[in-house]
């Protein structure tokens, strides 16, 4: 209860809340959270008796260090309540669910620090560790409102507007443009009630309590690292140690490598004065380099007179965050998913006939020409409808085989490799999907993505050979998915005829499926091959 005066005795907010502590803790809960509604006032609603109908059960930690009780008291907004009247609580859930962004409100017995809230680095994707802030669109004392854009954050998919959740005014930036590995729940901004406020979080730094939880469990975690770097010294001095401690060679025979030798008397440097650290205390070319080094002299130049080593020139790029995650996912593919490989060859020739007959209709309908690749991504949508073993994911539990297929789409970009998602592709129409993904590519290479653009898919499609020319190629899987379908480029080949002609031309298109073997057993992934080749030789029947 110390600690509670103490703060209640420091509060404006609190000057009358005593009494309704004793009375009823929910309410108190409701003023202290952010997530209650701003306009009920804690002394009217005392006056006016509110009580709840069911009492609440609160359980919070307070730290018995004296910063804490002379410094600022800050509360997070995601400390868990067990409240018995859950209205409050599902109402937060509902309104954090999108972003997940970590806000905290900080109350201080100090007279220059207000009542304030700390915006902290937002969670914007499951995958998601740390971000980027690519530029704020709010400069410090501008006023906020709920739904507008405060920063954009590039996520490790791609770039996010962060919005604001409340009314205020945002009293310090505390990450500026550009920042770079900002851990999600740490402080990059900080934003008051009133705009009287803002001139005293001028020199504003967060405290260690406003850090995140994950800096907060690492913290017990130093200790044993700096024993271990008291220890490197003491080992790194051993080798240097034993040079000079080395056995001399016993009687006055001297035991020199022949290249030692030479080198010794190219110089002319008498063995004796040099100390061996081969076997047995014999001399070798590094004792005789370093005993060169130490009277000034320079060793020999190569054979030919070119320098031992050439000096490379080169440029350190920095990871972006899309290329460090990208990096790592498919890392944890190659290491974990069982991956196999099979090819097949589909004679494309009625596809690029149909084709020109459905872009003469677009055309003068004043729609746009399909591609290749929207026909692909059809077909294997409808391949994956038919064979929806392909169409699942491997967990520790159990294989997830799912109802929807959701096409990714693999998307190069000078800011890296995007995969966009073509929802729900087997049921939707050629055009339809030569759009979106037109849409879908356009987003990624202006780096505008959002989360629900890219998440959700359950197979996926690259092409490398209309835009390259690869003939043929081995994808690696996008985890959690089960199969990753390369199309290589298509070429003329000289095939038997059943005619007159004994030969004709005909036009093949090299297709490799990646499979996850955990999921996908051989047999299965042919099976899907053949459905892909299928509606590929036959599309038709993709228009059915």
């Amino acid at each position: 209860m110390s600690y509670a005066s103490h703060i209640i005795h420091h509060s404006k907010k609190l000057r009358n809340a005593p009494n309704l502590l004793r009375q009823e803790q929910a309410l108190l809960v409701r003023f202290f959270s952010h997530d209650a509604q701003p306009s009920i006032d804690i002394r009217k609603a005392h006056r006016h008796s509110y009580v709840p109908s069911e009492r609440a059960r609160v359980y919070r930690s307070f730290s018995s260090t004296t910063k804490s009780l002379s410094g600022t008291f800050t509360r997070d907004v995601s400390t868990t309540m067990k409240l018995g009247n859950s209205i409050s609580g599902s109402k937060s859930n509902k309104q954090l669910s999108c972003m997940q962004v970590q806000l905290r409100r900080g109350f201080s017995s100090d007279a220059a620090l207000p009542p304030h809230q700390e915006l902290g680095m937002p969670s914007l994707s499951p995958t998601m560790s740390e971000g980027n802030i690519a530029r704020w669109l709010k400069k410090e004392g501008d006023k906020v409102s709920p739904g507008e854009v405060l920063c954009e954050v590039e996520t490790d998919k791609a770039t996010v507007e962060m919005e604001s959740m409340e009314d205020g005014y945002l009293a310090k930036i505390v990450r500026g443009d550009g920042t770079q590995g900002i851990k999600v729940g740490e402080v990059i901004a900080i934003t008051v009630e009133d705009e009287e406020d803002i001139a005293k979080f001028k020199d504003y730094t967060p405290s260690a309590s406003g850090a995140s939880a994950a800096p907060a469990k690492a913290s017990p975690e130093p200790t044993p690292p700096k024993e271990e770097v008291v220890v490197e010294p003491v080992t790194s001095l051993e080798p240097k140690v034993s040079k000079p401690s080395a056995a001399a060679p016993s009687g006055d025979r001297i035991f020199a490598s022949p290249l030692a030798r030479k080198l010794a008397e190219e110089h002319k440097v008498p063995l004796s004065s040099i100390k061996g650290t081969g076997p047995d205390g014999s001399i070798v070319k590094a004792d005789v380099e370093e005993y060169l080094a130490s009277l000034g002299k320079e060793a020999p130049k190569a054979k030919g007179g070119a320098p031992a080593a050439l000096a490379l020139d080169y440029t350190d790029i920095p990871h972006s965050q899309i290329r460090k995650i990208t990096a790592s996912r498919l890392l944890l593919s190659k290491q974990t998913i069982p991956h196999y490989y099979l090819t097949v060859d589909t004679c494309v020739d009625r596809l690029m006939d149909l084709r020109g007959q459905l872009n003469a209709l677009q055309e003068a309908s004043g729609g746009k020409r399909l591609s290749v690749n929207d026909l692909v991504i059809k077909a294997a949508a409808l391949a994956l409808q038919k064979v929806p073993q392909c169409n699942s994911s491997w967990t520790d539990d159990h294989i997830r085989q799912f109802h929807n297929v959701n096409i990714n789409v693999a998307v190069q970009t000078e800011n890296g490799l995007f995969v966009p998602v073509v929802r729900d592709a087997n049921k939707k129409g050629l055009s339809s999907i030569a759009e979106e993904v037109r849409q879908l590519a356009q987003k990624a290479r202006e780096n505008s993505l959002k989360p629900e653009d890219y998440e959700g898919g359950t197979f996926t499609v690259t092409n490398l050979g209309g835009p390259f020319g690869i003939k043929q190629f081995c994808a690696i899987i996008n985890p959690p998915q089960s199969g990753i379908l390369a199309v290589g480029s298509a070429e003329k080949r000289v095939v038997p005829s059943s005619g007159p002609e004994q030969y004709k031309f005909a036009s093949f298109m090299s297709v490799t499926l990646s499979c996850d073997h955990r999921v996908i057993d051989g047999a299965i992934g042919a099976e899907w091959l053949k459905a892909f080749k299928g509606y590929i030789e036959n599309p038709e029947s993709m228009l059915l």
